[in-house]
C-alpha cells in the first residue's frame, strides 16, 4: 500500500474508533486506544465493561486493511469478545464467523453482530484490568501535562 493510502487507512480507522468508543459509552463500557496486551499486538479499542468484561474492537478501513491482518486471531486470547469495525461501504461478507459486527462512523456506531463470549481466565483478567487501568491513566496524564512523555 502507497504511504498516502496508509495514512488514509490510519484517519479511517481512528475515526471508525472513535464512533465506536461513543457507541460503548451508552453500553456503560469506557474504552481506550492502542493499547499493547503484549509484545507484538496493539488493538485499536480494547473497551472495559461494569462488570469487568473485556471487549476487543479492531476497525478496519477496507479489504485491503483486513487482508493485511495476519494477527488479529492473536488478540482473541486477550478479551472475552472480539469485533470488528467497519463503515457501511465495507463488505462485511469477509469477516470471520464467530465474531462481533459494528457497523460506525465517526459519530456513532451500532453493534450488528454480538460477538460470541469467551471468558477469560481470573488472572489474565486481572493482568489486562490493570494494563487498562495504567494506558487510560498514562492518557489522561498527557492529556493534562504537555511536557509529559508517555512510554506506552
Amino acid at each position: 500500500m502507497p504511504d498516502e493510502q496508509i495514512e488514509n487507512a490510519q484517519m479511517l480507522g481512528q475515526i471508525l474508533a472513535r464512533g465506536v468508543c461513543r457507541h460503548l459509552r451508552s453500553h456503560d463500557f469506557v474504552s481506550v486506544e492502542e493499547l499493547v496486551p503484549t509484545k507484538g499486538l496493539r488493538v485499536d479499542v480494547m473497551a472495559l465493561g461494569p462488570k469487568g468484561e473485556i471487549w476487543i474492537i479492531e476497525c478496519k478501513s477496507s479489504r485491503v486493511d483486513f487482508m493485511s491482518d495476519n494477527k488479529w486471531q492473536g488478540y482473541l486470547d486477550w478479551c472475552d469478545r472480539f469485533f470488528w469495525a467497519v463503515d457501511t461501504d465495507f463488505p462485511t461478507e469477509i469477516l470471520p464467523d464467530g465474531t462481533g459486527l459494528i457497523l460506525a462512523d465517526g459519530y456513532g456506531a451500532e453493534i450488528i453482530r454480538m460477538a460470541p463470549e469467551d471468558k477469560l481466565a481470573a488472572a489474565r483478567r486481572k493482568v489486562m484490568t490493570q494494563k487498562f487501568a495504567r494506558h487510560a491513566a498514562i492518557r489522561a496524564h498527557a492529556a493534562r501535562d504537555p511536557r509529559f512523555k508517555p512510554v506506552l
